[in-house]
């Protein structure tokens, strides 16, 4: 039976006037009544503006596309691509799947936001739900957003996750951020570095940790694990900005100042880094070698040129929005790996001892 109006006031302590009112959003209501009341209606599933069983199969021309910050190059290069293809559609092609509204929902890294804009774009009858980047490793925040990606797909909504580990009710691109770190680390072994620091992302993410086990697998392979205290001493986890980079590179310099070589989990961290050398009054690569990861546009543009792992963020996240409107097929078992390249450039180079 439909979930109603008063199933939700009976649940929330209100009347139905005041759940009425939080809906519509165009009368003041306070904010714990608000909260309330919005909880249950996550909790009783209530779809708003008609029956429940009539609006099951119904979807609007809504996209939601889920962004941890959309200042950072790596999600706006993404979403751009994902927006794109929301009007590309032409001739009969439009006639089948129509011109879609893309909104872009910045959830500054917090997963309690990230539940909500699911919730808010379920209320919406979402066509589509595109997330992208890494997502939090943690288990009740994972039985969440599985939760909810269950409830869309059920209601006719796609769910799409483009750089994130799969899950049920879903179409994934994944990334292979596990394969590309290694290479870069093997590169940097095979050049002759041996002490090499690692800046890491928030630890809880699950890019940062596919990225730093790809770094610790090659370690291993050569028997370097274990050096020096093993390779959690030469690892400083940050946010993946700048300014991480550049305090995380200092505390590395602290406890190893004779490092030849630091890997940065993206390429905005390794800024930082570079930043961090030059103002000790060391030069790159001459005197430590710099890597990044991700490719960003920068990234060739650095002085020196940074080496980096590419991925195709652009083409990625262009076929995330082709397969948010149905405009590609499904790859087999719903899952398809972005492939990652070594890009070696100016900022890499043998050590001194080495040369």
């Amino acid at each position: 039976m439909a979930v109603t109006l008063a199933d939700v006031a009976a649940r929330a302590r209100v009347s139905a006037a005041t759940v009425s009112r939080v809906l519509s959003g165009n009368y003041p209501v306070a904010e714990s009544t608000r909260a309330r009341v919005l909880r249950a209606v996550d909790e009783l599933e209530y779809v708003v503006n008609g029956p429940a069983s009539a609006l099951a199969a119904a979807t609007s021309d809504l996209v939601g596309v889920l962004v941890n910050d959309i200042a950072d190059p790596f999600f706006g290069i993404i979403a751009g691509a994902v927006q794109s293809e929301m009007g590309s559609a032409t001739g009969a092609e439009s006639g089948r799947h129509g011109e879609k509204l893309a909104v872009i929902c910045n959830t500054g890294g917090s997963p309690e936001r990230e539940l909500t804009y699911l919730t808010l774009l379920q209320r919406q009858r979402a066509a589509a739900v595109v997330l992208t980047g890494g997502a939090v490793e943690h288990p009740d925040h994972m039985a969440a957003v599985a939760a909810k990606a269950s409830r869309l797909a059920s209601s006719g909504t796609r769910v799409v996750l483009c750089g994130r580990p799969p899950i049920e009710d879903a179409i994934t691109l994944t990334f292979d951020n596990r394969g590309g770190a290694r290479r870069l680390t093997e590169h940097l072994l095979a050049l002759g570095h041996r002490r090499i620091g690692y800046v890491a992302g928030p630890a809880e993410r699950t890019t940062t940790r596919d990225r730093l086990d790809g770094h610790r697998a090659a370690l291993a392979a050569a028997g370097l694990d274990s050096l020096d205290g093993g390779v959690d001493r030469l690892t400083v986890h940050g946010l993946y900005d700048r300014s991480s980079g550049y305090d995380a590179t200092l505390e590395l310099l602290r406890r190893d100042n004779a490092l030849t070589a630091v890997v940065a989990a993206n390429d905005t961290i390794a800024l930082g880094v570079c930043a961090a050398l030059r103002d000790q009054g060391l030069r790159i690569p001459e005197d430590v070698s710099v890597a990044g990861f991700d490719d960003l546009p920068f990234s060739a543009d650095a002085v020196p040129a940074l080496t980096t792992v590419r991925l195709p963020l652009h083409e990625a996240g262009a076929r995330a929005g082709r397969l948010a409107l149905g405009r590609e097929s499904q790859p087999p078992g719903g899952v398809a790996m972005v492939r990652s390249e070594l890009m070696a450039r100016a900022s890499t180079a043998p050590p001194r001892a080495a040369g």
